[in-house]
């Protein structure tokens, strides 16, 4: 099958560890795809229900107002995201998983080896794809293969952050108080939705995690934090 060559657009960067949540997020940051189809809005990356497994999760095309605007989101058939896993701990992709949209499906490859790190990337036609329906704004479709689970629709944005209250803290309006406890902030992304790809793996997929990264730049004692693997997600555009 003839490999196309896609090229980074943006990525966010994230740390997966294995027995803690984290994320990294995006929203509409980035100049040259702000407000486009391959625009990054959040990597998540925790252990799965099963300690087992690693569950990453990307969304892009956010903030999307619900309703139409959200019915009307599609993933693009030119923007291949590629989850990337470094599992030696020298922050180069030894695996990684790619997601890209082929008529009403998402197709999902990997965990398997790039053909090379970097910015360029091919589709790793070599392993069998796991396929699942993108999902419809009342739809949670699901595909499972070799242990892997998968999933392509839109969701609501888990992201939170009171926008307004930062405008006024950046300002100076609300100095010394600063930002609100969680309970009184007023979350500016509650009432909107992205477009989520996921991907639940199974840790035996992934090789063995390195050290964590804080323990291994001395931050930490040995053995103070679990072992994790570092994982950043990318956009890449058809060229």
């Amino acid at each position: 099958m003839k490999k196309t060559k896609l090229i980074a657009a943006i990525g966010g960067i994230g740390l997966a560890v294995l027995s803690v949540f984290l994320i990294a997020a995006d929203h509409v940051d980035a100049p040259n795809v702000a407000g486009t189809s391959s625009d990054i809005a959040d990597l998540y990356a925790f252990e799965g229900a099963n300690p087992e497994n690693t569950v990453l999760i990307a969304t892009i095309q956010g903030p999307l107002m619900p309703g139409e605007q959200t019915n009307n989101a599609q993933f693009d058939e030119d923007v291949l995201l590629e989850f990337n896993i470094d599992n030696t701990g020298d922050f180069v992709e030894d695996l990684v998983i790619q997601a890209i949209k082929r008529g009403d499906s998402m197709y999902f490859f990997g965990p398997v080896a790039p053909d090379a790190p970097g910015l360029s990337s091919t589709i790793q036609t070599s392993v069998a794809p796991i396929a699942v329906k993108i999902s419809e704004s009342n739809e949670e479709l699901t595909a499972s293969a070799n242990g892997m689970t998968v999933y392509a629709g839109p969701r609501r944005d888990l992201f939170f952050f009171d926008f307004n209250r930062f405008n006024m803290v950046a300002g100076g309006e609300v100095a010394p108080e600063g930002f609100l406890p969680p309970e009184q902030a007023s979350d500016f992304f509650e009432d909107l939705n992205v477009l989520a790809v996921v991907a639940e793996v199974p840790n035996t997929l992934l090789g063995t995690a390195p050290t964590h990264v804080a323990v291994a730049a001395g931050l930490f004692e040995e053995g103070a934090l679990p072992d994790s693997y570092n994982v950043w997600v990318s956009t890449k555009r058809k060229q």
